[in-house]
């Protein structure tokens, strides 16, 4: 039987065995919190009373089949999509009065990349929060926009218009958009999507650098045979929560094949194994 899609202003969890339960109090330390979450696309739901909770100063990834609910997940978390149930909290408050907290860096593939605007404008988009989309920018905040630039490798290409770019150059100009917010959580969609070698390193020493500022990451992630490397923390989703913890004891064979059943070639299980262990 399908559960059920009616929206509920006092949401509940649902847990897999059918018990009701209440969402516990975020905690003002804990970056972001998602509790009963539910999304539909249709009769359908997308992500089913999903709970997690992604820890400070940690890395966290996203991980499940294609259709598995990431993407939805992370958007419904920011609002980018309604949610049928559910709270969000970031650091214990809801997510509406704690934006200011947050930057997000969505995937490649949904932006307009025709739209006419140069590298610098795209970063400085980063800073308006702070002024206002009317205030002027100071000199010190187009500094701090460049400086954002250099970070990414990125600071040659300031005056270059955003659509002459390639594929990982335009990731890294929207990564420092989102550095530019001086974020204390930054949420990214498959940041390391087409692009290539060179942009994923650099991408993630700067995701490393923000973690060891005392900044919390999470990302929606495909690439199975670099979560070890990369991450810290990390949550499974198939339309449910399927597990979720430090990648040590999460990111195990066992939860794998559940959360991606026969998806999960057992070719690639032995890719894992020789990368690092599951």
């Amino acid at each position: 039987m399908e559960p059920s899609l009616t929206r509920k202003k006092q949401p509940t969890i649902a847990a897999q065995d059918g018990r009701v339960t209440h969402p516990a109090s975020p905690e003002a330390d804990v970056p972001l919190a998602v509790s009963g979450v539910t999304v539909s696309y249709g009769e359908k739901p997308a992500v089913f009373s999903v709970d997690a909770v992604f820890p400070a100063n940690a890395m966290s990834a996203i991980i499940g089949p294609n259709g598995a609910g990431k993407s939805t997940l992370l958007k419904a978390a920011l609002g980018v999509i309604p949610r049928l149930s559910g709270e969000v909290h970031v650091f214990g408050q809801p997510i509406e009065e704690a934006r200011e907290r947050i930057a997000y860096v969505p995937q490649r593939a949904s932006v307009d990349w025709d739209f006419p605007t140069t590298v610098i404008d795209v970063v400085q988009m980063g800073l308006y929060r702070k002024v206002g989309l009317l205030g002027r920018l100071s000199g010190h905040m187009k500094a701090r926009a460049l400086d954002c630039l250099d970070r990414v490798g990125m600071a040659d290409f300031a005056q270059r218009q955003i659509g002459q770019l390639s594929g990982g150059q335009q990731q890294r100009v929207f990564l420092a958009r989102a550095l530019a917010q001086d974020a204390d959580l930054y949420l990214l969609d498959e940041p390391f999507a087409g692009v290539d070698a060179a942009t994923e390193r650099a991408i993630i020493d700067v995701l490393k650098l923000l973690k060891s500022e005392g900044k919390a990451v999470v990302a929606v992630h495909h690439d199975l045979s670099t979560v070890r490397d990369y991450f810290d923390h990390v949550f499974l989703i198939n339309v449910r929560r399927m597990a979720e913890g430090p990648v040590e004891t999460a990111f195990t064979t066992e939860n794998l094949q559940a959360t991606y059943g026969g998806r999960l070639a057992a070719t690639h299980l032995d890719e894992l194994s020789m990368a690092g262990g599951v």
